[in-house]
């Protein structure tokens, strides 16, 4: 393999710039308990009651603990079956036995949490709100709901599902049927916030005076905007949707309506967006550029489908997510949280001008296998740390390094090894492109020249940037 040695004068950073803007956490999430197809595999496992109320009682304490706020219900119900005590529907769960819906609002009173509650399914998934049925059904259910836990401490609002899509922007009958259901809502519940979660608009005309208008004419509170990465409706769909998010944002300054992000937490097993494939988690630094993009952007509040079985507590009485990773994503989302070094590092490198997750970045540069890389820092210096920024893609052979050693040396000429950092890739790899960090740190050396010798086990390597004593 081709081996490529550069000598650097001055690449490296001695100290922190502060970030752009403050990088918001994960305060809500969205509750999934239907299986409806291959997708909800982890988050719905068809061998798992997903009625007992012990179960959704255990997860809303488990999201409680890493700071989720606000549950978001995805449906109360679906195929005429209910998972509240409903008189409009059948019950599906056993009679006799707490409903799933009231052990969450049971254990979200006790623990000062918010709860969205859902007006869907009026059928299924499939819900139309071109569909008079679906329109009138959701305002039954409301009147239903909200007798029930209106008057609940952790009662906060109501997320109406089946929003519409935003290509090339929001339609009038989408429009006029949330708005009707909206009504209804007001009426029982003054007060209580009305939420939507829309997608579209990785191709939406979010620029245009028509997109904006559209907006203008939704009678809700909150638009919690799916960000779709997770979809990958796009090659390399990160730059676009911050982009969006920015042009999200000036809108919003002028329609009162709250600005908050539904960044998605997945990627897929097989084909993406594919009701035959299943949603499993994806690397952590591509979630937190998504967090990252959308902070800097100015959102009011980040959201994510989903948290319950793509990231699970490590040691769960109730494991929904695929084995090792859903514990694994927690791990890395709670370091992070905790104020971990190597995902802080991360997190201001994306913040201050990262090379975009797309390999035609001019900002990336590519070695073959081998990457050799010397920094002259001028003069003898006490070195701590030593990192790099690499971008990992599979569908064209891009990969992080396994092995990160550093060397050094104070004639340039003869290097003594100082340390090896091992990299354990992620494995759901199959779609994703994202950037991450090595860190050796924790070093003591003094010296002017620092060696990085990365190897890679196969494919190319994309760096922008060797980084001492970040």
């Amino acid at each position: 393999m081709k081996r490529l040695t550069t000598i650097i004068a001055l690449a490296m950073s001695l100290f922190c710039a502060p970030l752009k803007a403050e990088v918001k956490p994960v305060t809500g999430t969205f509750l999934n308990f239907f299986w409806q197809d291959e997708r909800n595999n982890y988050m719905n496992q068809r061998n798992v009651d997903m009625s007992d109320p012990e179960l959704w009682a255990a997860k809303t304490a488990e999201l409680h603990k890493i700071g989720i706020d606000y549950l978001v219900l995805m449906a109360v119900a679906n195929e005429g079956q209910s998972f509240y005590p409903s008189v409009l529907m059948d019950h599906g769960y056993p009679a006799g036995r707490k409903s799933p819906i009231d052990a969450v609002m049971d254990t979200a009173d006790s623990l000062g949490m918010h709860v969205f509650m859902s007006c869907g399914h009026a059928r299924n998934q499939l819900d139309d709100l071109g569909d008079p049925f679906v329109v009138k059904r959701q305002r039954e259910m409301i009147e239903e709901l909200a007798g029930l836990y209106g008057g609940r401490p952790s009662f906060y609002g109501w997320y109406l599902p089946i929003e519409g899509c935003m290509i090339p922007w929001f339609p009038d009958y989408a429009a006029e049927g949330l708005n009707r259901v909206a009504a209804r809502a007001r009426e029982l519940t003054p007060g209580a916030k009305i939420m939507i979660s829309p997608y579209g608009i990785f191709a939406g005309e979010v620029g245009s005076a028509k997109f904006a208008e559209q907006i203008y004419k939704l009678e809700v509170d909150i638009i919690a905007y799916q960000d779709e990465i997770g979809c990958v409706r796009e090659q390399f769909p990160m730059r676009n949707m911050k982009d969006h998010f920015r042009q999200l944002a000036e809108i919003h300054s002028k329609c009162g309506i709250e600005l908050w992000a539904n960044v998605e937490s997945f990627t897929w097993d097989r084909r993406p967006n594919n009701w035959f494939s299943t949603l499993i988690p994806a690397a952590f630094g591509r979630y937190l550029s998504q967090m990252v993009g959308v902070s800097e952007a100015g959102v009011d509040r980040i959201i994510s489908f989903a948290i319950t079985g793509i990231y699970d507590e490590p040691g769960s009485a109730h494991p929904l997510g695929q084995p090792v990773l859903s514990n694994q994503a927690w791990k890395n989302y709670t370091d992070w949280l905790a104020g971990d070094r190597r995902w802080k590092l991360l997190e201001s490198l994306l913040a201050q001008g990262a090379p975009s997750e797309d390999p035609s970045d001019e900002g990336w540069k590519r070695h073959d296998g081998v990457m050799e890389t010397i920094i002259d820092l001028g003069k003898r210096t006490r070195i701590e740390s030593v990192c790099g920024l690499f971008l990992n893609y599979r569908p064209d052979g891009i990969a992080i390094p396994q092995s990160f050693e550093v060397l050094v040396s104070n004639d340039g000429k003869r290097f003594s090894h100082l340390t090896t950092v091992a990299y354990e890739g992620w494995p759901n790899n199959l779609l994703d492109c994202w950037s991450d960090v090595i860190l050796a740190d924790g070093l003591e050396a003094r010296a002017r020249y620092v060696k990085v010798r990365a190897v890679a086990a196969s494919g190319s390597i994309l760096c922008s940037g060797i980084y001492v004593n970040r």
